[in-house]
């Protein structure tokens, strides 16, 4: 990390949370951050769902929910990159505060409950998007929505013309009930109305799922079942987790979402067990930190890999570092593409 990023992150810790990634994407779009530009190689490049990734790191949703710093993000490095979650009606979310850190775990609490600006404000940025950005919208319900399900599919019919891929997300656990759409029955409706939704548009684009940490593996199994059934491109495992197991810092006892270190394990158990039960291409995400995080995610099972709570302790600088680290550990153990890396971890 250089001198002046470190610095900048010395000061942004100096500000709540909030206000602090507030300035993270200020900085963004003022082009002050760190912009490596393209970073890939022959191994790193790959396919997921049809999507073409110069390298296989992506951006996880949340961190640009509103598509403000897409220029930036373009000149990051990033593989990928997705933003939201969007719901169609504007949405203030949960009271302040609502986003912690937790220095002494390397994790984050936020309880943002999808505050957004909408879809048609979102759609609008989208529309004029780098096009050399491989960009994904997460798709929400309003909280106060009578048809939360029928919300999913009317972000992508006003957003998806100008997306290369869309995640359903039922799986954050700020907004009261939505993880109950993780049910078979109730999941099946909500995937074909968005499949449906999907289908109307003016090109193909691949749609993924974004499931909890804390599932059961008999409920992993069933959504596997219902996301291959429906005709899902793929999944996304996981969210943030509602366990605070182990945890020393001073906010470990808010509510809402952990992300970050504590999530690794479990998230990468749940992606090995998907890995077992679907032959959906699956995306790594929860507690990635280092190269040798992401390539164990990919090794499980997963396909591509997202960032998001690392950068809050790492800097956007990570993200080289995990990319050319990745690179080399494939080069190490002999696989002249990450496909080729694909599951290759033991099985439990």
């Amino acid at each position: 990390m250089a001198l002046a990023e470190r610095l900048g992150l010395r000061l942004l810790h100096r500000f709540d949370a909030e206000t602090a990634h507030g300035l993270g994407l200020k900085a963004l779009q003022l082009g002050a951050a760190p912009s490596p530009g393209l970073l890939t190689s022959p191994r790193l490049r790959t396919e997921v769902a049809g999507l073409r990734l110069a390298n296989p790191v992506g951006l996880a949703a949340g961190f640009d929910k509103n598509a403000v710093a897409l220029g930036g993000l373009a000149r990051a490095g990033f593989g990928f990159v997705e933003v939201g979650a969007a719901t169609p009606r504007p949405q203030a979310g949960n009271p302040r505060p609502r986003l912690f850190r937790l220095p002494e775990d390397r994790a984050v609490i936020n309880r943002f409950g999808f505050n957004n600006q909408g879809m048609e404000a979102i759609g609008a940025r989208l529309r004029t998007r780098p096009r050399d950005m491989v960009t994904g919208l997460n798709l929400g319900a309003n909280k106060d929505s009578e048809d939360r399900a029928g919300d999913f599919a009317r972000v992508l019919a006003h957003c998806g013309a100008h997306l290369d891929f869309a995640t359903v997300n039922v799986s954050s656990p700020n907004t009261e009930r939505l993880r109950e759409l993780q049910g078979p029955e109730a999941l099946a409706a909500l995937l074909a109305g968005v499949l449906a939704a999907r289908d109307a548009l003016p090109r193909r684009i691949p749609v993924f799922l974004k499931i909890a940490p804390d599932l059961s593996e008999a409920e992993i199994e069933a959504i596997a079942g219902v996301a291959q059934s429906a005709g899902i491109d793929g999944i996304v495992a996981t969210n943030t987790t509602l366990s605070r197991g182990g945890l020393h810092s001073a906010h470990a006892g808010e509510a809402g979402g952990l992300s970050g270190a504590p999530l690794f394990e479990r998230s990468t158990r749940v992606l090995s067990r998907l890995a077992q039960s679907t032959t959906l291409p699956l995306i790594g995400v929860g507690g990635i930190a280092s190269a040798e995080d992401a390539y164990a995610k990919i090794r499980a099972g997963a396909s591509a890999v997202q960032l998001y709570s690392a950068l809050v302790y790492g800097g956007l600088s990570l993200l080289e570092e995990i990319v050319r680290g990745l690179d080399a550990l494939l080069e190490r153990d002999g696989f002249a593409t990450v496909a080729e890396a694909v599951g290759t971890a033991p099985r439990a």
